[in-house]
């Protein structure tokens, strides 16, 4: 089976500006087929008559004359460095069959850079001619064009790239150009008719369509975007154009999909529009976006660790580890504590609380409601500043002794340096309910349901008064993690 990967609707095909090769792929004729009544001879039977119920399909004609014009094509020139051959094989997948065949006769290519062509999309903002897209579309571009609906072009200037939100800020230089209306309330609703309308291979201000099929969702590598999902159709060159609600408004940047191919599969994601309005306004105002940072590392809540901790249901962020010097250690945070609420709103999945905290400005107060050992409490913070921070995710494995099924030993002094910790057991050996869970020899064993470990007897003794459940902070290399095991 094929590996699921994540793509990034890039430039349409990068087409090398010494040779290229173009053509269609045929797909094959569309058939239909008649309805046929099931049942046939079936008796008769007498049904009264009964009220239906029509729906009528959206017309989206009024959306797309209004704002087709203020979408537009985007072209650009990369430069890049040569392998030697000419292609990388754009085009042909690594799985088909043809790849070695094909490969063998790759095209040699002249030393020095050679530029790449590609194309994306965007949409006008302002009249005087800011444009919206995404930063994949124009980083790294050396030259930038812009074409409007009406075959006017302009050379654009990247005015600003927020890599992070993948959003783009270009500016050309023309007057009253037409624009789009956005919608700057979250009110985006799941299952309601959405629009885009882009440059899928280049093919310009195609209208595509199809329904929002979730709201907030967190990708590999994008922990600051709240994606909209969708199931309408985008492809490579749609990237950076607009995701249109019914009544005509931008409600989204179209800015990737969900593919084993390369192409549309049904799961595209749009950066929605207040990030990509809070992300244009800093770039034009400072040239650069600031975000806010707690300096935790924080995990899921699943069933099992709700009930390690005695939460009601599972929700919050868990809080596996945090940063020395960070605003998180400044105000008492610690390692086994729930985020449950940040400044008023609800956390249920831990992948919102990075969202909320990345659009806190530095600098500004924060109120958090912890639940800690049971006990709910509330936080004050200052916001620090994110800078090149990484950000923490992922599931690893645990740890745990007697019942649980591992060898544990005390780490000493020198282990305890080296690992940057205070006490804790390191795993020798692991079976049973600790093997299950993943744990491996060589993790090191930081705490019981919140409580740090320091000896072996301290071990036994927290796991003779828990559950069937057992919350263990676990670290491994220079990831710590909570790890729920069950051990009956």
């Amino acid at each position: 089976m094929r590996q699921k990967t994540l793509v990034r609707s890039l430039i349409a095909a990068g087409v090398i500006a010494a040779a290229a090769v173009g053509g269609y792929a045929t797909i094959g004729p569309s058939v239909f087929h008649n309805a046929v009544a099931a049942n046939s001879a079936a008796p008769a039977v007498a049904v009264s008559a009964q009220p239906t119920t029509t729906v009528a399909l959206p017309d989206f004609t009024g959306i797309v004359a209004q704002n087709g014009p203020a979408v537009v094509n985007i072209s650009v020139i990369q430069k890049t460095e040569p392998t030697g051959f000419a292609a990388d094989m754009q085009g042909v997948d690594p799985s088909d069959p043809f790849y070695e065949f094909f490969r063998q006769f790759r095209v040699p290519i002249p030393h020095g850079q050679m530029p790449l062509q590609g194309v994306g999309s965007g949409f006008i903002v302002s009249p005087d001619g800011v444009i919206l897209t995404n930063a994949h579309v124009v980083n790294g571009a050396t030259e930038v064009t812009v074409k409007l609906t009406d075959k006017r072009e302009f050379k654009a200037k990247v005015s600003g790239i927020d890599k992070p939100s993948d959003v783009a800020v270009l500016k050309i230089d023309a007057k009253n150009l037409p624009t789009v209306k956005l919608d700057q309330a979250d009110d985006v609703r799941v299952g309601e008719w959405v629009l885009a309308i882009g440059s899928p291979y280049g093919f310009e201000n195609t209208v595509t369509s199809g329904i929002v099929s979730a709201k907030s969702r967190a990708l590999p590598g994008d922990s600051y975007v709240p994606f909209i999902q969708t199931d309408v159709a985008v492809n490579p060159g749609n990237s950076g154009g607009p995701l249109f609600n019914m009544r005509g408004e931008v409600i989204g940047i179209n800015s990737q999909i969900y593919s084993r191919s390369g192409g549309y599969q049904g799961l595209s994601f749009a950066v929605p529009i207040d990030v990509a309005l809070n992300v244009q306004n800093q770039l034009l105002k400072h040239g650069s976006v600031t975000r806010g940072r707690l300096g935790v590392t924080i995990q899921d809540v699943n069933q099992a660790l709700a009930d390690s901790f005695g939460l009601k249901q599972p929700a919050g962020a868990l809080v596996s580890a945090v940063e020395k010097g960070s605003a998180a250690v400044k105000a008492g945070l610690q390692p086994g504590d729930v985020i449950l609420r940040y400044n008023d709103k609800d956390i249920m999945s831990s992948s919102q609380l990075p969202v909320l905290v990345a659009n806190t400005a530095p600098g500004t107060a924060a109120r958090l409601d912890v639940m800690r050992k049971g006990e709910t409490r509330h936080i004050d913070l200052t916001v620090g500043e994110l800078k090149n921070a990484k950000v923490a995710a992922a599931d690893v494995a645990g740890q745990d002794h007697g019942r649980l099924g591992v060898v544990v030993r005390p780490l000493n002094p020198d282990e305890q340096k080296q690992a940057g910790v205070t006490g804790g057991l390191v795993v020798e050996n692991a079976t049973g309910p600790a093997a299950n869970a993943g744990i491996q020899p060589g993790d090191m064993i930081l705490s019981v349901n919140g409580t740090p470990v320091r000896s072996v007897e301290q071990l036994q003794s927290l796991l003779s008064k828990t559950g069937k459940h057992v919350a263990l902070l676990v670290q491994r290399d220079d990831m710590k993690r909570f790890v729920a095991v069950d051990i009956g």
